[in-house]
């Protein structure tokens, strides 16, 4: 899916929303709302009034990595951006070029073999691309404690359109939990940075369930938006049974309440994955490598709230399958017209299926 509208370069945020201006705080973002035909304007402090009680949020407690580390290739400085760690011990990665606006400009990772000089003359040997038609992300190896490097020598990934590096507390969500294999996502789970605690505390008093769960993304290029690759995932069983409890609810003959929403691309796809093929989601964990299409569709979610994605971001085919095509153009549109803010630090939008597209949903299951 690419959309036909343009982002002009002045509605990408450039700061975190609490330093662009005294007294603002996470929360201080605006929120798009988009159910079928109808698109809404509001604070993102609006939430708790816009949900209702026996919603579920899926929330992604991953935690962001300082994935990104200065090295030498030969004579060219590099950094390197670790993305996901595979199966067989060796890291997806991604080497950029230095530019002083933020490590913008993907590098081939080759030829086969080619060796990065990372911090403590540790070598990273770049030994396959991670698919033929791709050169930008190579698996690579090296005989180094991995998460123990980056939190000694690195620092959050970053892109162009940021002003300036931020501390990696700035790329921390209320929910993110540290993992106890040091393990965490290469980019910031973005679309739940907005909560804060009183918020969550708010959402919970208006009855407001969070169900936790866990996928550590890897890196998405400005450049190349390509499908995601296969990621670890866990959808714990406390989770899970919520979030079967809340459809159950949602089946009721009032139709009411009972929806489950995800926060983020990444919570789709893990509880999605945890989905059997009779819709019922139960405990899993493991790699997934799902891509969500208005052709597969979604079996459990019935909202997602997520950041403003580029016109031509894969992450939209997400958003069509849960909402349509036609709410996504418009809520579009009205983002680029209303001045919404782009990315990971820039405002929010809840797209939402219609109601009664949520009854039949309910039932089916």
């Amino acid at each position: 899916m690419t959309l036909s509208v343009r982002v002009p370069d002045g509605l990408r945020a450039a700061l975190p929303v609490e330093r662009r201006g005294r007294g603002l705080r996470r929360d201080s973002v605006r929120l798009l709302v988009s159910r079928g035909g109808a698109v809404s304007h509001h604070a993102f402090t609006e939430l708790p009034e816009l949900l209702r009680a026996g919603d579920v949020l899926v929330v992604n407690t991953s935690p962001t990595l300082p994935a990104a580390v200065d090295g030498r290739m030969g004579h060219a400085r590099v950094v390197v951006h670790f993305s996901t760690l595979g199966p067989d011990g060796r890291w997806a990665v991604e080497l950029r070029e230095p530019d002083g606006r933020g490590t913008t400009r993907a590098r081939a990772g080759g030829p086969e073999g080619a060796v990065v000089e990372l911090p403590g003359k540790v070598g990273l040997v770049c030994e396959e691309p991670l698919s033929a038609d791709s050169g930008r992300l190579w698996w690579a190896r090296a005989a180094v404690d991995v998460p123990r490097l980056l939190r000694r020598h690195g620092r959050p990934i970053r892109y162009s359109y940021t002003e300036r590096d931020q501390p990696l507390s700035a790329y921390q969500t209320v929910f993110a939990v540290p993992s106890a294999d040091g393990m965490g996502s290469a980019e910031m789970p973005s679309a739940a940075r907005p909560f804060t605690a009183r918020l969550v505390t708010r959402l919970v008093s208006r009855g407001v369930q969070f169900a936790p769960v866990r996928l550590h993304t890897g890196v998405a290029s400005p450049e190349a938006h390509e499908p995601p690759y296969p990621e670890r995932f866990e959808v714990p069983a406390a989770s899970a049974r919520a979030i079967e409890a809340a459809r159950a609810g949602g089946a009721s003959s009032t139709g009411r309440g009972g929806r489950v929403i995800a926060v983020g691309t990444t919570a789709v796809r893990a509880v999605e994955s945890a989905a059997g093929p009779d819709g019922v989601v139960r405990a899993a964990a493991g790699r997934t490598g799902l891509v969500v299409t208005p052709e597969r569709g979604v079996r459990v979610v019935d909202g997602l709230l997520t950041g403003l994605h580029e016109p031509e971001a894969s992450h939209l085919l997400m958003l069509e399958a849960v909402a349509g095509r036609a709410a996504v153009e418009r809520g579009y549109a009205e983002a680029v017209r209303r001045l919404y803010l782009w990315h990971e630090f820039g405002d929010v939008h809840l797209v939402l299926r219609e109601e009664s597209a949520h009854r039949e949903h309910c039932f089916s299951n």
